[in-house]
């Protein structure tokens, strides 16, 4: 493989993580405590099926000139250095060879599906105890919220919610951009649940009361 080749496989793994940036950096900041970035990539978001359709072009390019039929001058020089004996000199190295090609390949597709996957590095959510709550104290409310993009941005408010005490039970969406929380009024504020979605760096726009 030519090292133009090899360039090209870098820039499609490149664009592989850049197209799911968006949801990599939740995970990322929940791994490394600093919660407050998870939103920094999800401007990423639209741009993501032109980043995903490059890398498929890139790759698909990569096979194609790997497994394309070889003309008889080149089969009779051993031009392909994957048909170069070991004996021989000029060896192929790993980079050069299908399996370090397979390899990538298959990297770049984990990072493409990474947003289908993603909730698996969150725990899961505690099981509440089941405690006496005055009917009059439960309230409801629903949170417009900016920035999500993915299902690990619905996990990651969902996990900074779990951490108020008096939070009851969570809806959070991504698609709707909304999370929709039961909690005890007589233990936590409105306003301490809006701080903890904002410090995810997700950003509530809009609150609404429900009656419960």
């Amino acid at each position: 493989m030519k090292a133009e080749n090899q360039n090209g496989l870098m820039f499609g793994v490149f664009t592989a993580v850049a197209a799911s940036l968006c949801c990599i950096t939740p995970v990322l900041a929940l791994l490394g405590g600093i919660s407050g970035i998870a939103s920094s990539f999800s401007w990423v978001e639209p741009y993501r099926p032109y980043l995903i359709g490059v890398t498929v072009l890139v790759f698909g390019f990569a096979w194609y000139q790997k497994l394309k039929p070889r003309k008889k001058e080149e089969v009779d020089c051993a031009c392909d250095p994957d048909d170069l004996s070991a004996g021989k000199a000029g060896k192929p190295s790993f980079l050069q060879s299908k399996k370090f090609l397979g390899i990538v390949t298959v990297v770049a597709a984990l990072l493409i599906a990474f947003p289908h996957y993603a909730h698996i590095f969150y725990p899961k959510s505690p099981v509440a105890n089941v405690v006496f709550v005055e009917k009059s104290n439960i309230q409801q409310v629903e949170f417009k919220i900016s920035g999500m993009t993915c299902q690990s941005c619905t996990e990651h408010v969902n996990h900074a919610l779990d951490g108020v005490p008096g939070v009851l039970e969570h809806t959070t969406s991504y698609e709707q951009g909304t999370s929709i929380v039961k909690f005890d009024g007589s233990k936590v504020a409105q306003q301490a649940l809006i701080d903890a979605v904002n410090a995810t760096g997700y950003t509530v726009t809009e609150t609404k009361s429900i009656e419960n």
